[in-house]
């Protein structure tokens, strides 16, 4: 098959003026893909300070062509009508931005969904009334049990024929995968598609940390329910009990941040046992990584997280739940592996980290990442997912 000359990304996650952090990973698919292809991206915005109206901003950037839609829903009706309104403007937006990337950059030859379902049935539409066959990406951790998420007659209804109907589906994980097929969503073409890490930038220290103190860290959207970065902190308090030779950075920012501030304070954890830096970006989270010895999550449920990836390709050993697709990654020469909840169990892996850390070897750990997650190899699984897609 030829590789395909024009990709539209449609993206249910994106960066924007309201979060530049919100879906990063699929901004780096898009921008993996221009190295074979030209690649734009469709990303609709609920404006939450704007009433009503649209606004459409295209920019280029590492050649990627993307086009925002930032439309309005903040209103003083009752939330059930309000959320209708918000769904036809949804619509609206949808449409408006399609037809701008037809006027300003062509039409596509194959549309890639991330993150079902109503982009999905767009995608849908557009197969069957303009020949575009469409790929699905999927991030979600909705599908997995625990989350209690994945429901809807109609949503679980349409969501079936979209996936059924998609040339490829791709996911973070082989065990997303097999949450999605056991809900009933069957494609011939499922296949796992990594989360790409940029493993020129994100590299092993010189010299491991030469300080006193041992210190690990922590990256997350400080969202509890799933991070469980609550349960991390107890287990933290603990171990503080036993010995004072750690730091723990807390990096990243969240609806939870302030009150798990307040938790380790009520726990009586400061710095610099206990720093909270709040978001880090580009070469500052870098270093933040280059800085520790180990990278510990606590997550009730996960997918794959990219921060595990971005540690890894760091050279750092990991402590993490065995949940999603981390067990996929993890195993006794890259860290250790603890179950959901048991801060015991936790408490005993960081405990041992903090004496053993620098025992692992940390350039097989960067070259197994590197071999997984750099942008050739992402790049050869994306070319592999688009090749299901038959002119």
């Amino acid at each position: 098959m030829k590789n395909p000359s024009r990709i539209l990304f449609l993206a249910r996650w994106y960066p924007d003026r309201y979060d530049p952090m919100m879906g990063l990973f699929i901004k780096r698919h898009a921008e993996v893909s221009v190295s074979f292809a030209n690649v734009a991206v469709l990303y609709l915005r609920a404006a939450p300070d704007k009433s009503f109206g649209f606004e459409i901003e295209q920019m280029v950037e590492n050649k990627v062509v993307t086009t925002y839609v930032y439309y309005g829903t903040k209103s003083p009706l009752p939330r059930f009508i309000a959320q209708q309104i918000a769904g036809v403007m949804f619509v609206i937006a949808l449409s408006k931005g399609y037809r701008f990337i037809l006027d300003s950059w062509g039409k596509p030859d194959i549309i890639h969904v991330n993150v079902l379902t109503r982009l999905g049935l767009f995608a849908l539409w557009l197969r069957k009334f303009q020949g575009i066959k469409y790929v699905i990406t999927e991030h979600w951790s909705r599908y997995l049990p625990i989350t209690g998420t994945y429901k809807g007659l109609f949503r679980r209804f349409f969501t079936k024929i979209v996936v059924r109907n998609a040339e490829a589906v791709s996911t973070v994980s082989e065990n997303l995968a097999k949450a999605m097929q056991s809900h009933g969503l069957y494609n011939q073409q499922y296949m796992v598609l990594p989360n790409v890490v940029d493993t020129d930038s994100y590299i092993p220290a010189i010299e491991s940390n030469m300080g006193i103190k041992k210190r690990f860290i922590h990256i997350s959207c400080f969202e509890d329910r799933s991070k469980n970065i609550s349960g991390l902190l107890h287990a933290i308090s603990k171990l503080d009990k036993l010995r004072n030779d750690f730091e723990c950075i807390m990096v990243g920012e969240g609806i939870d941040l302030e009150e798990m501030k307040f938790l380790a304070a009520e726990l009586g954890l400061k710095e610099p046992q206990v720093k909270f830096t709040g978001l880090l970006e580009n070469e500052r989270v870098i270093e933040a990584y280059r800085s520790a010895d180990f990278m510990v999550m606590f997550s009730n449920y996960e997918n794959m997280p990219v921060v595990i990836s971005e540690s890894l390709s760091c050279g750092l050993p990991v402590v993490a739940t065995s949940v999603g697709g981390i067990p996929e990654y993890i195993n006794d020469q890259k860290g250790r592996l603890v179950p959901p909840g048991d801060e015991a169990v936790l408490l005993e892996a960081i405990n041992f980290m903090l004496d053993h850390s620098a025992e692992y070897d940390k350039q097989k750990i960067r070259k197994d990442a590197v071999d997984i997650f750099g942008i050739q190899a992402v790049a050869g699984k994306m070319k592999e997912l688009y090749s299901y897609v038959k002119y």
